[in-house]
């Protein structure tokens, strides 16, 4: 994969990108937000890692900017422990995944290249279809009533899973396994971030809603049109 390192701390970031390189990943790496979002915009990388820290633009804005521009770039952040606040923020602002400081080198390497295989095609059917809501899996493409859904790489992931078994109830932590495909320290916020931002953008402004949550249980997407109550 390409990988873009947005990182102040030019030590860490030569540890990470050689990391990445000894993977066999092609990795480069910027050390303030004004160069990394030029960096990110026009060399197009699959994946970003990214210091919210960071001198110039701070990372939460250059991560908000750089998602409205519909890139599709996938992004893993990087927090100092305790930093609740802003990995919500980050998550909230279209960030796929989160990792906090220190952390370990494997264990980063072992998130950026799940999050590399979630983003080729699967072997699920190209095209899955609830109701209004259109998803081309190949091109990774959403539409509702025939408008186009911009969403961020692991919205895409989360709405697949639900689209892939309609009107079945997945559990946070079952969503949290089939998506982030691993055990670390999730909690339920990052899970009901996710199908909030979803809801916003597949539910709002439609009379029907297709997203549901089963009190106490987890979340569906019904397989039929029906009024809001």
């Amino acid at each position: 994969m390409r990988i873009l390192v947005i990182e102040d701390e030019a030590q860490l970031a030569r540890h990470i990108t050689s990391a990445l390189t000894r993977h066999g990943h092609n990795p480069t790496a910027r050390f303030d937000g004004d160069q990394g979002l030029q960096a990110a915009l026009t060399e197009a990388p699959d994946l970003v890692v990214l210091d919210l820290n960071l001198p110039g633009i701070d990372g939460l804005t250059l991560l908000g900017r750089l998602r409205l521009t519909n890139r599709s770039s996938r992004v893993l952040i990087l927090t100092a422990r305790g930093e609740v606040e802003h990995r919500i923020k980050g998550l909230k602002a279209g960030a796929d995944d989160y990792l906090t400081k220190p952390f370990s080198m494997d264990e980063l390497v072992a998130r950026i290249e799940a999050l590399g295989r979630r983003g080729t095609p699967t072997e699920s059917a190209d095209m899955l279809r609830v109701a209004d809501l259109a998803m081309d899996v190949q091109h990774r493409r959403v539409t509702r009533a025939g408008h186009l859904v911009t969403l961020s790489p692991r919205e895409f992931d989360v709405l697949q899973v639900l689209l892939q078994e309609p009107g079945r109830v997945f559990s946070r932590t079952e969503l949290c396994e089939r998506v982030w495909q691993r055990d670390h320290e999730y909690d339920t916020r990052t899970v009901e971030m996710f199908i909030a931002r979803l809801r916003k953008k597949i539910d709002i402004g439609y009379t029907s809603p297709l997203i549901a949550t089963i009190r106490s249980v987890g979340y569906t997407i019904r397989s039929t049109l029906e009024p809001a109550t």
